[in-house]
């Protein structure tokens, strides 16, 4: 299938690693031009090496996203450098475990502000050149905002907010003919999960625990298949959905999970 976005520039934030590091490789795969916006330098940059070796544009904009301005600089560079923007893909974030019991109102305050206000800032300074490509935008949200999890109120609500701007921008932008589309996965291996599976005495029986309740192949997600779903959403093939939330979870959200590890 021809997605027909080769040549399309991209943001990724937070597109080092994890997922944002899977839609990052599969645009360059696909021919589009990632541009990753994050923290670190070292790992993007190596990124955009080990892609530009094998014969993929991209490039990396050093953006602390918490700050308004330091987001606007990286749109402004990404069309000072390419001069166009095809979309946008929101998804720099962690689930920090900032909870009702176990948090106080600063950490709910300083955790909304990691998770929820750069998707905003981002899809802020982009709009006017994503008005003249009618571009596309992805936000990656969380199963959380919608089954909850216990212990992370501030990332809930963040991914809850994250669902609710979804429908508010694609009603918006209509006029546009830009499409504004979330993703909600579950259980998907990344470093950070990989990091937080080392925090258990057994963490091997930790991950069987996790995938037996998984209905589809008791398996984790991978990041890969995250990234199809972005990259789909982001492309012409997809030019008549907006407003949507896309589940990649292997059913974990919605199918009766005593149907894992059964025969049906």
């Amino acid at each position: 299938m021809d997605l027909k976005i080769k040549d399309h520039v991209i943001i990724v934030t937070g597109g080092s690693k994890g997922i944002g590091r899977g839609i990052v490789t599969t645009l360059a795969d696909e021919g589009a031009i990632p541009v990753i916006a994050g923290r670190s330098a070292d790992e993007g940059e190596a990124l955009v090496e080990m892609l530009k070796a094998n014969g993929a544009e991209a490039c990396f904009v050093q953006t602390e996203l918490c700050e308004v301005d330091q987001c606007r600089e990286a749109v402004r560079q990404t069309l000072a450098k390419y001069g166009r923007l095809d979309g946008l893909v929101n998804n720099a974030g962690m689930n920090d475990g900032v909870g009702l019991e176990n948090g106080s109102p600063e950490e709910f305050l300083a955790s909304v502000d990691r998770n929820l206000h750069h998707y905003y800032y981002m899809a802020h300074f982009c709009l006017p050149a994503l008005r003249e490509s009618k571009g596309s935008i992805v936000n990656i949200s969380s199963k959380t905002a919608m089954t909850g999890q216990g212990g992370t109120s501030g990332y809930a609500a963040s991914k809850g907010a994250q669902l609710a701007m979804t429908r508010e921008w694609a009603v918006e932008l209509l006029k546009y003919s830009i499409r504004v589309n979330a993703i909600l996965p579950a259980e998907v291996m990344t470093p950070l999960y990989e990091s937080w599976l080392k925090t258990f005495d057994n963490p091997q029986a930790k991950l069987e625990d996790i995938t037996a309740n998984i209905p589809l192949g008791q398996r984790m997600t991978t990041a890969g298949e995250i990234a199809s779903m972005a990259v789909y959403l982001l492309s012409a093939q997809a030019s008549h959905i907006t407003g949507q939330f896309l589940y990649v979870d292997g059913g974990y959200a919605h199918l009766d999970r005593a149907l894992a590890g059964s025969d049906k």
